[in-house]
């Protein structure tokens, strides 16, 4: 997987962190978040209808919100399921080329053998 976390990875750690209740300066440090791109993010999600501003304290999860937090969940699983198994085909891919380069390798050096050999023969 790489470094970097996508979109989604975001919006689901936010989520995640507003599903028990909590202010902005929570959320940006468990996050992981600069202040701007907390603002950009919460707008999304608040638009979205994916967490509510409840009594103008804390922000909460919408039933949408847990509903996408589960859904991406699953994703999240299914998709390192199918990085593991594309690992291993392209281990499979790697095992074959090898295979053919190594079969070229030793076909190309009993050539140069066998033509050692025949020049041997004509010098003798």
């Amino acid at each position: 997987m790489s470094k970097y976390r996508d979109r989604l990875q975001i919006i689901a750690s936010i989520l995640s962190i507003a599903s028990s209740g909590a202010k902005k300066t929570r959320i940006m440090y468990q996050a992981n978040l600069s202040y701007k791109l907390l603002c950009r993010y919460l707008d999304e999600v608040l638009d979205a209808d994916l967490v509510c501003f409840e009594k103008g304290e804390c922000y909460v999860l919408t039933a949408k919100g847990k509903e996408f937090l589960d859904r991406h969940e699953e994703y999240s699983k299914r998709r390192k399921s199918l990085e593991r198994h594309l690992n291993h085909v392209n281990g499979e891919k790697v095992a074959l080329e090898n295979m053919c380069f190594s079969a070229r390798k030793t076909s190309d050096n009993l050539n140069r053998l066998d033509r050692k050999e025949r020049i041997k023969k004509v010098t003798v």
